[in-house]
C-alpha cells in the first residue's frame, strides 16, 4: 500500500470505496466493545482472587495492636513497610489509604485549597489566579481534579524523556503556579519512562511558590509487561538531597496489582509533611481499612513477590498489547496516517493520528460499536490542540474482541483520513 498522501486522486477514490465497504461490514456485526479505560480484564482479576481467602484473624494482630479496631491512622505498620519496600522510600514517609490513590491526590489538593500545605502562606482558596502545570498528553482524572478547584491549567509538552523541563523551569518562576502532575514511569498514555536528567531536574526545581507540589503519581512503578523490572529512583530522597524535602508527594496503589475496587493505596512524603497532613486527615477519618491492608500484606508479602505476581499479569497483558501494535503496523503505518511508541509497561498505547483526525476517528469507532477514551481527554479541558491523540486501553476485552476492536479503529482512522483528503 502507498501512503495515502502519495496516492493519486483515483487511487484514493478506490481505497475509500474499499475502506467504506469494510466499515459498513463491521457495523453489521453489532459490536459492543469498551476500550475506554485501563481496567484489568477478567483473567487478571481471576489470577489474584486468592487474596480473598488469605487472611486469618491472627493476621490482624500487629504487636499489641488489633488492627480490626479503631486507630492507627497512618496505616498498618506492615502495609507501610510493604509500600516503602516497593517505592524505595522510608517507612516513616508512608501513609496507607484505601483502594484509590486518586482519592489521596484529590484530598491533598483539597487540603491545600482549604487549609494550605505545609509551607503555604495562606489557604489556596484565599489566593487569586492560581495555576497548575499539566504535562500532556496526560491523565484525564488528574486534570479533572485541578479543574474542579478552579486552577488555570497550563499545558506542558511531553517529550520522549518526560515533561519539557525548559518550559517547566520557566513557568515555575510564577508564584501563582502551585504544582505539576507527573506519571513518571510508563506515563499515561504515552508509556514514557522519565529520564534520569528529567527526574533530577524536577527534584532540583526552585519554584517561586513556597508550597509548590510535585505530584508524583507512580501508578505503574512495577508494571512491566515485557522484559525485566526496570529499577526506578526514589524521588523523595532525590528531593531531600536537592534541598526540597517537602516539595514532593508520591502516590501509588495496588489497583493494577490486585483488585482495583478493593485494593490499597499510599501517599509517601517527608516526615514533616506527614505530621502536618495527618493532623488534618485525623479530623476526617479514624483510619482506612487496615484489615484489607493486612490482606494485601499477606498476599503480596514484599516487593520481590509482588514482582512475581506482576509477571503473571504480564502473561495476560503482553499478547493484548502485541495485538494492538500488530494492527497498527499492518494497517496504519503503510497508510502513513499515524505514529505511536511501543511501550513495555503501563496500561496504554498512545496513537497520534495526522492532525485533525482524532475526534472523527473516535466518533466513527463508536458508530461501529467500539467505545474509546474521548478524543481530547488526554489534554487539559479536553482540548487537544492538534486533534490527534487517541488513547488505546487494551487490557479489558478478551483477545478476540480486542482484535475486532482494532479492526474497527484502524478502519475508522483510514476512513477519517481519506475523508480529510477529499474523498
Amino acid at each position: 500500500m502507498k501512503p495515502y498522501r502519495d496516492m493519486t486522486p483515483e487511487e484514493r477514490h478506490h481505497e475509500y470505496a474499499a475502506v467504506k465497504a469494510h466499515y459498513n461490514e463491521l457495523k453489521t456485526l453489532n459490536l459492543s466493545l469498551d476500550m475506554s479505560r485501563g481496567r484489568p480484564g477478567r483473567g487478571q482479576l481471576d489470577l489474584v482472587s486468592d487474596i480473598l481467602h488469605v487472611l486469618d484473624k491472627e493476621d490482624c494482630i500487629s504487636g499489641k495492636t488489633d488492627l480490626r479496631n479503631y486507630g492507627v491512622l497512618a496505616g498498618a505498620p506492615e502495609a507501610r513497610k510493604l509500600w516503602a519496600d516497593i517505592l524505595g522510600c522510608r517507612f516513616e514517609e508512608v501513609f496507607v489509604g484505601g483502594n484509590a490513590s486518586l482519592q489521596l491526590m484529590y484530598d491533598l489538593v483539597a487540603k491545600g485549597f482549604s487549609f494550605g500545605l505545609l509551607h503555604s502562606e495562606k489557604p489556596w482558596c484565599r489566593e487569586e489566579g492560581l495555576k497548575w502545570l499539566c504535562p500532556a498528553p496526560g491523565y484525564d482524572r488528574h486534570f479533572a481534579i485541578t479543574e474542579a478547584f478552579g486552577f488555570e491549567m497550563i499545558t506542558v509538552k511531553m517529550t520522549p524523556e518526560g515533561p519539557d523541563m525548559d518550559a517547566v523551569e520557566e513557568l515555575i518562576k510564577d508564584p501563582k503556579v502551585k504544582g505539576i502532575w507527573c506519571v513518571p514511569k510508563y506515563s499515561n498514555p504515552d508509556g514514557i519512562i522519565y529520564s534520569d536528567e528529567v527526574i533530577n531536574r524536577l527534584a532540583a526545581m526552585k519554584p517561586a511558590a513556597p508550597d509548590f507540589a510535585l505530584m508524583w503519581d507512580n501508578a505503574y512503578v512495577i508494571h512491566e509487561f515485557e522484559g525485566d523490572y526496570v529499577p526506578f529512583p526514589d524521588i523523595i530522597s532525590l528531593c531531600r538531597e536537592a534541598g526540597n524535602p517537602d516539595m514532593v508527594y508520591e502516590f501509588a496503589s495496588t489497583s493494577k496489582i490486585t483488585l482495583p475496587g478493593a485494593g490499597i493505596s499510599c501517599m509517601a512524603a517527608s516526615e514533616a509533611n506527614q505530621k502536618y497532613l495527618q493532623k488534618l486527615i485525623g479530623v476526617q477519618i479514624i483510619s482506612y481499612d487496615k484489615v484489607n491492608q493486612m490482606r494485601h500484606v499477606k498476599f503480596l508479602q514484599n516487593k520481590a513477590h509482588a514482582l512475581e505476581i506482576m509477571k503473571k499479569h504480564a502473561s495476560v497483558l503482553q499478547p493484548r498489547f502485541k495485538a494492538v501494535i500488530d494492527a497498527l503496523e499492518a494497517e496504519i503505518r503503510p497508510a502513513g496516517i499515524g505514529h505511536w511508541e511501543t511501550p513495555k509497561g503501563g496500561y496504554f498505547v498512545s496513537l497520534y493520528t495526522l492532525p485533525g483526525l482524532a475526534k472523527r476517528t473516535v466518533a466513527l469507532t463508536k458508530e461501529a460499536g467500539v467505545i474509546l477514551t474521548g478524543a481530547g481527554a488526554t489534554y487539559p479541558y479536553g482540548k487537544d490542540p492538534e486533534d490527534s491523540n487517541i488513547r488505546i486501553a487494551p487490557s479489558l476485552p478478551p483477545i478476540e474482541e480486542l482484535v475486532q476492536a482494532m479492526d474497527v479503529l484502524c478502519t475508522a482512522l483510514k476512513l477519517a483520513a481519506l475523508e480529510q483528503m477529499g474523498e
